[in-house]
């Protein structure tokens, strides 16, 4: 049987199963924490010299994403089993002030969303103080908006998942940190995920041909055109249903996930995913566990902007 021929017969089988899953919340329960576990990697892809300190970073003020929770639970279990990480989580904004940044390797900004109002997760939350009026608040907004920029510059890691994007969807400078900002989304669906270079380290988990993968597919907007990252994940614009009317796109591709090095440190966005069910595939935990090696630097590998 022609190589072929036998990803078309496994993509149509996984595309079947995939549309007949229930993407409902589930509740995180030991019995899921424990499945999670079985399915997380032994060790760590990489040899590293020492554990790391990671930070998952969960305020909302936004839409609510119902996976949060287990996206927190995830990183714990990753950090935990491949002994790599110790992973703290927080929904405190007191965590985006220099000392506290300081402190830890890598951060992950858990679908941080902000409110569409301003688009400012920073301003959302301090607006809530009301010792402090509006020039106050943005002031220390943009504060703490230049902590985490600069907090990468000098070195750290910043892991973005989902809609973590959107914590600051309005600022230029954050979008070119993070390689764009989210524009919208169509309906959830299955997606083609294909990989960009199936030789690249960061996504040898993932069989050659890509993987199906049920969420909502993002589009983006500021610095994404600019393309100042390394892609690593993609889908073709013509397979998704159900795009804004007047902005359909029916050729190209649309990125899923991307790397990109910005001073000293270094920065992953992955699109996947808003649904816990997600997490049951073996092959994206453990190219999570590899972005988190990646963003810490266990691994050194090529970043060069797909602009360049």
């Amino acid at each position: 049987m022609k190589k072929s021929f036998f990803y078309a017969i496994v993509f149509m089988s996984t595309l079947g199963s995939v549309k007949a899953q229930s993407m409902q919340e589930v509740e995180l329960t030991e019995a899921w924490k424990d499945k999670i576990y079985e399915l997380a990697p032994e060790t760590a892809t990489f040899p590293f010299k020492e554990k790391k300190k990671v930070l998952v970073f969960s305020l909302h003020t936004g839409f609510v994403h119902w996976v949060n929770p287990h996206t927190e639970k995830m990183f714990e279990i990753l950090g935990e089993k491949s002994g790599a990480f110790e992973v703290t989580g927080s929904s405190d904004i007191a965590m985006m002030e220099k000392d506290q940044l300081s402190m830890y390797d890598l951060v992950v900004f858990n679908n941080t969303n902000s409110k569409p109002t301003y688009r400012n997760l920073f301003v959302d939350k301090l607006s809530e103080n009301p010792s402090l009026d509006s020039v106050a608040v943005w002031k220390k907004a943009a504060e703490l908006e230049k902590n985490i920029i600069n907090y990468v510059k000098k070195g750290g890691g910043l892991f973005v998942i989902h809609g973590g994007n959107t914590t600051l969807n309005n600022s230029m400078a954050f979008s070119k940190l993070t390689g764009g900002s989210f524009d919208y989304h169509p309906k959830q669906q299955p997606i083609h995920v294909r990989l960009v270079d199936p030789k690249h380290p960061l996504v040898q988990a993932f069989p050659a041909d890509g993987f199906i993968h049920k969420d909502e597919p993002y589009f983006y907007k500021n610095a994404y055109a600019e393309l100042d990252f390394k892609p690593l994940l993609y889908f073709n614009n013509s397979e998704i249903e159900a795009q804004k009317k007047g902005q359909e796109l029916t050729e190209g591709v649309t990125y899923v996930a991307w790397i990109r090095k910005d001073g000293k440190g270094r920065v992953l966005y992955s699109s996947p995913s808003h649904n816990a069910q997600s997490f049951e595939n073996p092959d994206l935990l453990q190219f999570f566990l590899d972005g988190m090696q990646y963003l810490v630097g266990d691994v050194k590998v090529d970043e060069t902007p797909i602009r360049k």
